[in-house]
């Protein structure tokens, strides 16, 4: 006798189909990780550094600029706040505009290993 929580033929063969295509892509997954070595867990971290100094840099030329022009002509306006604001505002456009690039390359390259096989 049956019990009502028993998956029918068809529930049981969806499941698998599904389970199927998960193993399958995961198996996808890791033979393009194997292909590309060079994506490394120490190439993460390197393109961590890059990003951060590319947001460092801006920020520092923009605060070393203000305390210069403050220093220069003195007024109500901080010069180093605007310039550190500013610094780090484009320091940010400039990191996310390379994420986004590098993002596109990836996954172009993804693209291309998808149709060679």
């Amino acid at each position: 006798m049956a019990s009502v929580n028993d998956p029918t033929k068809n529930e049981r063969r969806e499941i698998q189909e599904q389970l199927i295509q998960k193993v399958g892509a995961n198996e996808v997954r890791k033979v393009k990780a194997r292909r590309e070595k060079k994506y490394s867990i120490w190439f993460g971290l390197g393109m961590i550094g890059v990003i951060g100094w590319t947001v460092v840099i801006p920020t520092l030329i923009g605060v070393a600029l203000g305390i210069w022009l403050d220093a220069a002509w003195p007024g109500p306006l901080s010069w180093t706040l605007t310039l550190l604001l500013t610094g780090l505002g484009l320091g940010c456009l400039n990191a996310w505009r390379w994420v986004a690039q590098e993002q596109k390359e990836i996954g172009h390259r993804g693209d291309r290993d998808d149709n060679r096989d």
